[in-house]
């Protein structure tokens, strides 16, 4: 029970990773607020675990401030903010539109920095908190996904900025970049490609040294250690976990 007396604030906790990792935080004693676009898949996560549910647009400065806000007063503090807030529009940069770039930038990198700037207020003020931002593989650079590989890479730097700031206030700030991992999102790459999905997996298992793609399990307990005491003099950093180097 890691997470007795904490609180923590998963934003996309409705899916994927963000609700293994919600799930996960609640089951070693964490309260968690799931945000979502959508509030009723972030209520079926957070109805089991007695969360809280909460609707937000984090490309929206408001609704951002109102989330965290709320996450306080039902909840009694804040200590964790988990980013996973996410979306793909992948295409090639000469197809790419001016929309397909904005609304992946925006999501990623002005959502999280919201977050983490409502966030750190509370933080800062009792002298503890921890943030993990969700990167990717793909900041290293991804074939038709010039704004998703430019907006996670921009997420490492912001966590490495960030530590340095709030480092002196306890506040640690870290990222974890994933790779292949089982969820809607890969789902949907492999439509775009036009590849039956279980021939897709297969594919990227093969290139995998664990011969095995991720689960987004396998995401969420190493965001959970470094939302824990354990990780307390870890911060800063990017932890790729895709299965081998």
């Amino acid at each position: 029970m890691r997470f007795t007396d904490r609180v923590a604030l998963v934003t996309g906790g409705a899916r994927g990773i963000g609700a293994a990792t919600a799930q996960l935080l609640a089951r070693e004693g964490a309260k968690v607020a799931v945000s979502d676009l959508d509030v009723g898949p972030a209520e079926e996560v957070a109805g089991p675990i007695r969360g809280v549910a909460i609707a937000c647009d984090v490309t929206d400065r408001a609704q951002v401030d109102a989330m965290v806000e709320r996450t306080v007063k039902e909840l009694g503090r804040l200590d964790i903010l988990v980013a996973c807030a996410g979306l793909t529009r992948d295409n090639l940069i000469f197809k790419m539109t001016d929309e397909d770039w904005d609304v992946v930038i925006d999501t990623h990198l002005k959502g999280t920095f919201l977050c983490a700037r409502a966030a750190q207020k509370h933080m800062v003020a009792q002298k503890y908190g921890k943030m993990v931002f969700l990167s990717s593989t793909s900041a290293l650079g991804n074939r038709g996904q010039a704004n998703y590989s430019a907006a996670k890479a921009g997420l490492q730097g912001m966590a490495r900025t960030l530590a340095i700031e709030l480092g002196p206030f306890n506040v640690n700030v870290n990222t974890v970049a994933p790779g292949f991992i089982e969820t809607r999102m890969t789902r949907a790459t492999a439509e775009r490609l036009g590849v039956d999905f279980d021939a897709f997996k297969i594919g990227a298992a093969s290139q995998i040294p664990l011969r095995r793609v991720g689960q987004p399990e396998d995401i969420a307990t190493v965001i959970a250690f470094l939302c824990s005491d354990e990780s307390s003099f870890v911060s800063g950093q990017t932890l790729y976990v895709r299965g081998g180097p």
